[in-house]
């Protein structure tokens, strides 16, 4: 690839956490190699999957490849974050992929010494890779990202000096872990940018770890008022009257005041 005047070569690290995700490990590879973009790296962490995934690895020499167990998706990620050479760094699920010419789009928007991270809108397509809907987010708002992950991981970048500074994902989270770190990067002063573009796309199945059960709902909750007690340094507990405040405040301020700065962002 050729860069435009003016624009610097950046090397971009790509991290994959891996686990059993052998259907759809492979778009991922081929949507960071297939984008004709250099210098990049991309790094996928497996923990010891035993389908198919080694083997199709095996198919792509450039891809460095890590397995071995670990704690979960967060440990994965932060063993990737710390082996990476890049400038920036990318974190893209096995089961996710980018969409065609976003790594030059990434390189674009680094050019500008002010910003430490940078995320876009995203395309939701289902298991088959066929598209669902847009998910248009907005700006970066600080007191938001408590309350709300408006942020998605499979379209985030953010400079290797965030890793460098000590920044690394809260093993302990299984379900909020990138709502955590980007709340605690922008509480830290780190400046985020949206690009109005869509980056990647991301893909709905049977499986997703995200799937809105029950369960789910009651962890999320947990790790929300974990997230906003390390942040803020407080210390809510979980019982009812907390969790009709929280679920009350993203229902009613959080939500609509996101659907006006979607629009704001977007249009």
């Amino acid at each position: 690839m050729k860069f435009p005047k003016n624009m610097k070569p950046i090397k971009i690290s790509i991290i994959t956490p891996s686990f059993n995700q052998g259907e759809y490990i492979e778009e991922a590879i081929l949507s960071v190699k297939n984008q004709g973009y250099s210098p990049f790296e991309h790094i996928v962490v497996d923990n010891c999957s035993s389908d198919e995934t080694k083997q199709i690895i095996s198919k792509y020499p450039h891809v460095v490849f890590i397995s071995e167990p670990d704690k979960g998706q967060s440990d994965a990620l932060n063993k990737g974050f710390l082996r990476t050479q890049g400038d920036v760094i990318g974190w893209l699920n096995a089961d996710d992929y980018y969409l065609p010419g976003s790594l030059e789009k990434v390189a674009a928007a680094f050019q500008h010494p002010g910003v430490d991270a940078i995320y876009s809108n995203v395309k939701f397509v289902n298991q088959q890779s066929k598209f669902i809907r847009n998910l248009n987010t907005h700006k970066p708002i600080r007191w938001m990202s408590l309350l709300y992950c408006y942020i998605q991981s499979t379209t985030f970048f953010f400079r290797k000096q965030i890793i460098s500074e000590g920044n690394l994902l809260e093993v302990n989270l299984h379900y909020s872990m990138d709502k955590e770190f980007f709340a605690r990067l922008l509480f830290k002063g780190y400046q985020f940018q949206h690009v109005r573009s869509y980056f990647a796309a991301f893909r709905w199945h049977e499986n997703n770890k995200s799937k809105p059960t029950v369960e789910v709902n009651k962890k999320n909750l947990a790790e929300g008022l974990f997230i906003i007690n390390k942040i803020l340094n407080t210390r809510l507990r979980a019982n009812k009257f907390t969790s009709i405040v929280y679920r009350t405040s993203i229902m009613l301020i959080a939500k609509p005041i996101r659907r006006i700065l979607v629009w704001s962002s977007n249009y």
